[in-house]
């Protein structure tokens, strides 16, 4: 990978998680669905360093100074991680010429980071199946990762070289 590939795959991550992030903004301003709070994920990635990688559940924890920080940074180098994806699946000319098939499938794909990790790590089962409103969060995760994948498409879109 050259130099203006990775550039290209960070920028198109920082864009896609800023999509991500007006769709939850959108959820919480307009149709009254509170989004995923970012502290609880700093609070996760902070505990992990005290040794304790599963919670009953994040919202019962101790809060830890600097989660907020925390956790919206992990968020968005996860964003930058996922980015790359593109690149592993069809090689650098995806950033030439993104796919939006392709940017959906991967938003899609990234589903398994919550579904599979981080809300059994909360203490919320596997796909939120611990949670009173179990569908609702399956949902909204998987909207939320489809207008990833979306900022993914308009990211590489908006930059392509």
């Amino acid at each position: 990978m050259d130099m203006d590939t990775f550039f290209h795959a960070v920028i198109t991550g920082i864009g896609a998680t800023l999509v991500m992030d007006l769709w939850s903004l959108f959820q919480k301003y307009i149709i009254s669905i509170p989004p995923l709070k970012y502290a609880l994920v700093g609070r996760w990635v902070l505990w992990m360093f005290k040794g304790k990688f599963r919670h009953n559940t994040i919202v019962s924890t101790d809060s830890v100074q600097g989660e907020i920080f925390t956790g919206w940074v992990f968020h968005y180098l996860t964003g930058i991680l996922f980015a790359f994806i593109p690149f592993l699946l069809e090689g650098p000319d995806w950033f030439h010429e993104p796919f939006l098939v392709t940017a959906l499938l991967i938003g899609l794909l990234t589903l398994f980071a919550p579904f599979m990790i981080l809300q059994p790590a909360f203490g919320f089962g596997i796909a939120a199946s611990r949670t009173p409103r179990q569908w609702l969060a399956r949902l909204l995760s998987v909207l939320t990762h489809v207008a990833y994948g979306l900022g993914l498409y308009i990211a590489a879109f908006a930059i392509r070289f």
